[in-house]
């Protein structure tokens, strides 16, 4: 059984953004326990955002955010300008050290490689 509980349980009275943040936490806690329990469906939307995420498809992403309007305002925070909305490379580490720019980069020149050794379909 989950419950919600708010940040300010037994310390004070909620304000509405205490409830959300609770309500947040339980859905958290609720998808992580559906997908440790392998319940058919879980980890879609793990899948979806994993997806989202490596194609730097930022719209997506907040789209599928549990809190997509924190997870909008959090970018717009340190990219605020709406060409990063597009841009292919995250605000932690920016163009050169984005580890989903290099996993796309290492996995393209592979395809490549494949490619010329006629390993794999074009």
């Amino acid at each position: 059984m989950l419950c919600y509980v708010t940040p300010k349980e037994h310390l004070g009275l909620p304000n509405v953004e205490d409830v959300k943040q609770g309500v947040i936490a339980y859905k958290i806690a609720a998808h992580a326990a559906d997908v440790a329990k392998r319940f058919p469906g879980a980890r879609d939307w793990d899948l979806e955002m994993s997806k989202a995420r490596f194609a730097f498809d930022w719209n997506r992403q907040f789209e599928l955010a549990i809190d997509p309007e924190t997870a909008r305002a959090y970018h717009d925070e340190t990219l605020p300008q709406e060409g990063y909305k597009t841009a292919k490379f995250c605000s932690m580490c920016g163009p050169e050290f984005c580890a989903y720019k290099i996993s796309q980069h290492v996995s393209d020149k592979m395809e490549e490689l494949l490619q010329q050794e006629n390993w794999i379909a074009p």
